[in-house]
């Protein structure tokens, strides 16, 4: 969600607020779910995964639900405008090719981390801003595409750490992730080094846009992510089980909410 709200915050000109409602609902009630969902059937987790400490088992109705809204997804995509559905179903194909056993990206670290990055990042970005109708200059205006890229470095400092606790399931399944090959603090390390450039990138982008003001609004709100995180990293430089799933989901749910505030901040703004 924070990536939806920032791709709008970083337009220049008209959109379409009752598009933005369209886009809201495709991507968070139908794609992410189908996406979620179908990554769920093919990984059979029985450890803690996303929001869910103790996930179910999965059935054969999971995957007709996943159809259902990837049709549904696509389909309210097309009633945007046609070059929206069509990123929808790249983005649904992609996501499934990390998951679908015949292909399974998430096999291989640096290419499946580099695919969620971009797809879940500046993907994601240009996207939402398609979907609301913007047009070619807007997407193609440098300091729009610097933000997309620093939406791509977020998710290259939070991706690793969404794996830092299913080392041991990820490794018995096969899937070498980032996160193993990196090792705990390794992970940590490199989720600092990602966020720091993107806030750096980002950083130099309102410079450029001479909005100051955005500045001190992201500052201002990811104030708590970085206490927290930093709070996180040093309990775990002391205790590697400090890397477990309830730290996870609260960092997880707290810079969500906090970069979402901020983007919504800099809306109601301008």
């Amino acid at each position: 969600m924070p990536i939806f709200w920032f791709g709008l915050s970083a337009l220049r000109g008209p959109w379409s607020g009752w598009r933005a409602l369209g886009v809201f609902v495709v991507l968070h009630l139908l794609a992410y779910p189908a996406s979620n969902g179908y990554n769920s059937y093919y990984d059979r987790d029985e450890g803690s995964i996303g929001g869910l400490k103790a996930p179910p088992a999965v059935t054969p109705e999971l995957l007709h639900l996943v159809w259902l809204f990837d049709g549904l997804a696509v389909a309210g995509a097309a009633l945007l405008s046609l070059p929206f559905a069509g990123l929808v179903a790249v983005y649904l194909l992609v996501s499934k090719a990390y998951s679908y056993e015949g292909i399974r990206l998430k096999k291989y670290p640096l290419l499946s981390t580099l695919v969620v990055v971009i797809f879940q990042g500046a993907f994601t970005f240009l996207m939402t801003q398609v979907g609301v109708g913007a047009l070619l200059p807007q997407l193609t205006e440098k300091t729009n595409l610097l933000l997309a890229l620093v939406s791509t470095l977020f998710l290259c400092g939070s991706y690793p750490l969404t794996q830092v606790y299913q080392h041991a399931e990820d490794a018995q399944r096969g899937d070498h992730t980032l996160s193993l090959r990196l090792g705990i603090r390794g992970t940590f390390g490199f989720a600092a080094g990602a966020l720091l450039a993107g806030a750096a990138a980002l950083a130099l982008a309102y410079w450029q846009r001479q909005e100051t003001r955005a500045l001190l609004i992201f500052l201002v709100a990811t104030g708590p992510v970085v206490a927290l995180f930093s709070r996180w990293a040093w309990l775990v430089w002391h205790d590697e089980g400090a890397a477990d799933f309830e730290h996870t989901m609260r960092m997880n749910q707290v810079s969500s909410l906090c970069l979402s505030t901020a983007f919504i901040t800099m809306l109601l703004w301008h």
